[in-house]
């Protein structure tokens, strides 16, 4: 079964930054697309960014100029380089891919920025 293992939420101050990793257990080569979205409290999840398997990527505009999704096919890996974090940006942050066979989500990795 395919899973996706998330890294590198926290706590941060406004105006600092974070990285976000998501692995997933098989090659990302095949993968249409894989991404991120967020859900704050209170809110509906909203997507915050997308890298497609021709590397293409797409970003919610609230985010646009401040994040960076990128992908390592060696590692499996798909990164999400967040810098000047604002308070609205805090959130449960959620990796998916998404697959042939349908979607596959991650646990979920909480950003939390304080003003």
């Amino acid at each position: 079964q395919v899973q996706l293992v998330e890294s590198g939420g926290g706590r941060v101050q406004a105006g600092g930054s974070l990285r976000l990793s998501c692995t997933i257990t098989r090659s990302i080569f095949s993968i249409n697309a894989m991404g991120w979205y967020r859900q704050a409290p209170g809110k509906q999840r909203e997507l915050v960014a997308v890298i497609t398997s021709g590397s293409s990527t797409n970003y919610a505009g609230s985010v646009k100029g401040r994040f960076t999704i990128s992908r390592d096919t060696a590692k499996n890996t798909v990164y999400l380089q967040m810098n000047s974090l604002k308070s609205e940006d805090t959130a449960v942050y959620y990796c998916y891919a998404s697959l042939p066979s349908g979607v596959v989500w991650g646990q979920g990795t909480q950003v939390t920025v304080s003003s």
